[in-house]
């Protein structure tokens, strides 16, 4: 994993983290790679059996794995901030700059690691915009070049982050970007597909 993208994952650990009440990022929030990279650098600790047994009473659900940023994971993260942000990306035709917080990418990064088990497609070359996007340490924030496509395959993974537990994701993309996916109506019409914060229905 690139340092950058590792500081990344890093970051949204530790965003997770301060946001759960409990205090865990659990399985649910990190893919097996990106926790496996942790674990191997040594930048997170793993819960015992106890805990996990308490987290899984808290969730109503098997929790298989939680973890927090170990003592080298926070000073990591406190060396990275310390250090310039890196330069802003050059323009690129066709393409939005699309600044995400690390709770946004953390959520993207789960839609785009399913893109095999998903029966609506991500948009072509998003997954590759997702593993190179850029993290500015300074602003704390995410940056891709994206296609209007793209962005709304991102609404659309924002959208199934929703229904699974956290709107916030989708509401900021929303209102950074007027974009919002919201369903078709089970009224015969086709797939819906988004435009702005309105979801217009194509014909079957």
């Amino acid at each position: 994993m690139h340092a950058e993208t590792t500081l990344g994952v890093l970051d949204s650990v530790r965003a997770q983290q301060a946001a759960a009440e409990h205090g865990w990022v659990l399985d649910a929030d990190i893919t097996p790679q990106e926790r496996n990279v942790l674990l191997r650098l040594g930048l997170v600790e793993t819960s015992d059996r106890e805990t996990l047994a308490e987290l899984s009473a808290w969730e109503g659900r098997p929790v298989r794995w939680a973890g927090q940023l170990s003592a080298a994971g926070h000073d990591l993260f406190a060396y990275a901030r310390a250090r310039p942000a890196p330069a802003p990306s050059a323009p690129e035709p066709g393409r939005t700059p699309v600044d995400l917080l690390p709770s946004q990418m953390a959520a993207l990064r789960v839609f785009v690691s399913l893109a095999d088990q998903l029966t609506t497609p991500l948009s072509e070359g998003l997954a590759e915009r997702v593993r190179t996007a850029v993290h500015d340490r300074g602003a704390g924030r995410w940056r891709l070049m994206l296609t209007r496509e793209q962005m709304e395959s991102v609404a659309y993974g924002f959208w199934l982050h929703r229904l699974s537990g956290s709107a916030a994701e989708g509401n900021r993309f929303n209102r950074d970007y007027g974009l919002l996916h919201r369903p078709a109506t089970d009224t015969g019409a086709g797939p819906a597909r988004v435009s702005g914060t309105e979801v217009v229905a194509t014909s079957s």
